[in-house]
């Protein structure tokens, strides 16, 4: 490596820290974060995941998880119920505030996705999408 600085890994790591950084700061405007989003639109596509589903989901551990959903539950976006067969575990589920935050988080996140979009072309962004899901895979 004559130049650590044009290395994949580097360039990878850049621009996550910079969708990170520009996902919290559009996101903190409907007050959001991106880890509270993520669990967002993971509840809506399966209702009453666990705090460990949730957590890999949003790339946080479950500490993390657990602080993040009191949170969403004391701004009434999520309401939590504990499992009929499983006392321990919490089922966790979108209230209606958390469907419209949803929604208006939504239309951030699609102006972020169509910056990507227009950064990669003339690129297709299904062989960007494809290419980074490789280089993840490769890593594990």
């Amino acid at each position: 490596m004559d130049d650590p600085f044009a290395t994949i890994g580097f360039a990878l790591k850049l621009a996550q820290q910079a969708l990170r950084t520009h996902m919290d700061a559009a996101l903190q405007q409907i007050g959001l974060t991106t880890p509270q989003y993520a669990v967002l639109t993971f509840l809506e596509v399966e209702p009453g995941a666990s705090n460990a589903a949730l957590a890999r989901r949003a790339f946080v551990t479950p500490q993390t998880m657990q602080a993040i959903l009191v949170a969403l539950e004391r701004a009434g976006l999520v309401s939590r119920t504990p499992h009929p067969e499983h006392g321990r575990v919490q089922q966790t589920e979108l209230t209606a505030s958390g469907r419209d935050a949803l929604k208006a988080a939504s239309g951030i996140v699609a102006d972020v996705e169509a910056r990507l979009r227009d950064a990669s072309a003339p690129l297709d962004p299904r062989d960007v999408a494809a290419m980074l899901f490789r280089l993840a895979e490769a890593l594990r």
